[in-house]
């Protein structure tokens, strides 16, 4: 049996990539190893009119590897609207394709409100699949995968934080965020807190040469990361609730985080729905321990 011809491949390691139709291609591109892009995305890219992208500087390394010259259009989520009326305006003549500066566009990165107008304009938009850093570092961290909850970046402020991570203390699945350097040791110490029990995983550098997944408790990869501070780009990921009854040790490290930047009414109200404990009781403890 004869394979079955690509007709992408061919013409993309040809250099003579067949006509695309006008319209929008959202292209995903390599989070880290440039050995990650597609042929299906090098074909795009070198057939498509236009490139939008968040810093030209960076795409234009990437197309320099590629050997493909192209005009680009800096597009972020500052981006004015007449901004994405002129990309909108290029899409109905010719092919415009839309990257970010790594991985899947619109992933915590710019082009929704672009693509939202697109479609509303009548404009064809199709995807081009690829990198992706949250399903990389799910498959490498060996967290349980038949659920997962993406839930971006972790707010920067703690008050802020410990409200995010309350909301979503009872979801039964692992939990997936992006995080910078500089703050991973905050979000760790607050998951320790508002999620005792569970397990974490810190990816960073992924396809890179340095690339690492640490996995443990909270505690043991806040020891490790204070030990050997971090860098690169990171994403954090959370295992599943552990299915015990929280302990009054747990509630009490909840509550006397919380009551640093809230009342003991809207304490108890947070952790009684983190830990599903009574609301009444986890008031008056909250008394307690703020007249301490």
């Amino acid at each position: 049996m004869t394979a079955p011809v690509i007709d992408d491949a061919t013409d993309a390691i040809s250099g003579k990539p067949d006509a695309l139709a006008a319209g929008l291609y959202i292209v995903a591109t390599p989070i880290g190893n440039l050995g990650d892009i597609t042929l299906r995305a090098i074909r795009v890219l070198t057939a498509c009119e236009l490139v939008a992208c968040e810093d030209t500087r960076v795409t234009g390394k990437l197309l320099n590897h590629l050997g493909i010259a192209k005009k680009m259009w800096r597009y972020d989520d500052h981006s004015e609207a007449g901004t994405r009326a002129g990309l909108i305006e290029r899409m109905r003549a010719g092919p415009v394709a839309l990257v970010s500066d790594a991985g899947m566009p619109l992933v915590s990165d710019p082009g929704y409100r672009l693509v939202e107008d697109a479609r509303a304009a009548g404009v064809a938009v199709t995807v081009v699949p690829g990198p992706s850093a949250p399903l990389a570092a799910l498959a490498l961290s060996g967290m349980p995968n038949d659920r997962f909850l993406f839930a971006g970046f972790l707010p920067a402020k703690d008050k802020a934080r410990g409200e995010v991570l309350a909301e979503l203390a009872p979801v039964k699945t692992t939990l997936i965020f992006f995080e910078t350097a500089p703050r991973l040791g905050k979000s760790l110490a607050a998951i320790a807190e508002m999620l005792p029990g569970r397990e974490v995983a810190v990816a960073r550098e992924l396809t890179k040469f340095y690339e690492e997944c640490r996995r443990g408790s909270a505690e043991e990869v806040l020891a490790h990361f204070e030990a050997h501070p971090p860098k690169g780009e990171i994403v954090l990921l959370v295992g599943p609730p552990v299915e015990v009854e929280p302990s009054a040790d747990d509630a009490d490290a909840m509550l006397r985080d919380l009551l640093k930047t809230e009342k003991p009414s809207r304490a108890a109200g947070v952790v009684a729905k983190a830990t599903g404990l009574d609301r009444k009781a986890l008031y008056a403890r909250a008394m307690e321990l703020k007249g301490e």
